[in-house]
């Protein structure tokens, strides 16, 4: 590792050239990472860390995998870079995998990220609607609390009032509903609450006029919102709705796809679903490299085929499908595959890891959700009241975490006042020990800071 004096002149650079996302006036100085193994990784001054939020939700498979850094190289070298406005191999083969992983027939446009893959669906559903006698249908629905990305078009979507401060108004025609949030729900808790929550969305269509809505956003599980996990007719619910209306279903999979939750794509939790639309990113390539993806059913890839001057999709993306990526994305996925990632992820998570409801006996643990590798943890001041722990506690037990060689995250900049949920998303590779480390850990932490005694 680095010397004290190295270490130094590094956070002097980063301090003097670096723009860090997130980064307030008061922060601290940032940790620099140099080097990763499986679930952990060291920063420059040698101390040791387990990656309890898998970077940003995209470490997948953890540091280290050669064989998707060997497909990487052996594609760089064979053919650096291509443009898809003709084709090459690896993209061809990428999307011919997500077909026959999805639930039926899908076309696959490739971007970078997965704020890229949601603008590519509102653009791709208005031109739709337009082309097929429907003009008039350009709005969209997503709910608060969810995130859609950062671009002026996919924040639009998210419901995020910190995250949008200063940067208002947005691209107009973007509707926000109330999520399913069961333990703060306005419509009563639990299944009844969550369809209700749906059904809401029926009266907001019909009040804006069904003709007028081309699309719904919608994560299977609120992630970085919180971690709010509906029941599973839900989505069934909010599907058969937008059949209805002829309101096109987009379903962002950038966090739970590709085995996060214990299915490939959170949303086949729910049976009968098949959404018009599926945005992807992150766990597509477990983070090796940037790629995005939008599927669309063929039907509405079809309709973008009639004859005339502008009924094509009118839309790049310079590095969209670059080559590498690709590979990296068709390696990553044979491995969740040849490693039964998914199997385990809903092995280990309803064992290991749901052993993190024990800490609804805290005095200060209003909720604890999960499924899979994803959990929120909500601290309150008291569970009566239900009134958000201060960012104090939340920061007291984020830095004893750290302390102890564990980082967790926290729905940072999204409600005011309610930025009070720890969030944990291991790699989905982590072994049982680390799973051990994350679970035992965090107990402590909480049930120390909170002066609670475990039963």
């Amino acid at each position: 590792m680095n010397s004290f004096t190295e270490n130094e002149d590094l956070l002097e650079k980063d301090e003097k050239h670096l723009w860090h996302p997130m980064h307030k006036s008061n922060d601290s100085s940032p940790m620099i990472a140099a080097k990763g193994d499986g679930a952990w990784f060291k920063d420059t001054e040698g101390k040791q860390y387990m990656d309890g939020v898998s970077g940003l939700w995209c470490l997948n498979l953890g540091h280290g995998r050669k064989e998707i850094a060997e497909v990487a190289y052996q594609q760089m070298v064979e053919l650096s870079y291509f443009p898809l406005t003709n084709s090459h191999i690896p993209a061809i083969q990428l999307s011919e995998k997500m077909s026959r992983l999805l639930p039926t027939d899908y076309v696959t446009f490739f971007s970078n990220s997965g704020s890229e893959a949601n603008e590519t669906a509102f653009k791709m559903a208005r031109q739709y609607h337009s082309q097929n006698g429907n003009p008039g249908k350009y709005k969209f629905i997503s709910r608060y609390r969810a995130y859609h990305g950062s671009t002026l078009g996919a924040l639009s979507a998210t419901a995020q009032a910190n995250r949008r401060v200063k940067y208002d108004p947005t691209v107009p025609g973007f509707l926000h509903v109330p999520p399913p949030y069961s333990y703060r729900s306005l419509f009563g808790p639990g299944e009844e609450g969550d369809v209700a929550a749906a059904d809401y969305v029926e009266e907001v269509i019909n009040w804006e006029g069904a003709e007028t809505v081309a699309g719904m956003i919608l994560e299977p599980f609120i992630s970085g919102g919180g971690v709010l996990i509906p029941s599973s007719n839900y989505l069934k619910r909010i599907y058969d709705i937008c059949q209805k209306y002829n309101v096109l279903m987009i379903v962002d999979e950038v966090v739970s796809g590709f085995g996060r939750t214990g299915q490939m794509f959170g949303f086949m939790h729910s049976e009968g679903v098949e959404p018009d639309m599926i945005t992807m990113a992150k766990g597509l390539t477990s983070g090796y490299l940037p790629l995005g993806a939008t599927a669309v059913k063929r039907d509405i890839y079809e309709s973008f085929k009639q004859s005339g001057t502008d009924n094509h999709f009118r839309h790049v993306s310079t590095y969209g499908g670059h080559p590498a990526a690709c590979q990296v994305a068709l390696k990553n996925i044979e491995i969740i595959e040849r490693d039964s990632i998914v199997e385990r992820v809903k092995e280990y998570g309803g064992s290991i890891l749901s052993e993190l409801y024990e800490l609804n006996q805290s005095s200060n643990v209003g909720d604890v959700r999960g499924i899979g590798f994803l959990y929120g943890i909500e601290l309150v001041e008291d569970k009566y009241t239900k009134a958000p722990a201060s960012s104090e506690l939340i920061g007291k037990i984020i830095t004893a975490c750290k302390d102890r060689g564990l980082i967790i995250g926290k729905n940072g900049d999204t409600v005011p006042g309610y930025n009070n949920v720890l969030i944990l998303a291991p790699p989905l590779s982590s072994t049982v020990e680390d799973l051990r480390f994350l679970v035992d850990t965090v107990k402590d932490v909480i049930f120390e800071a909170t002066n609670d005694n475990p039963k």
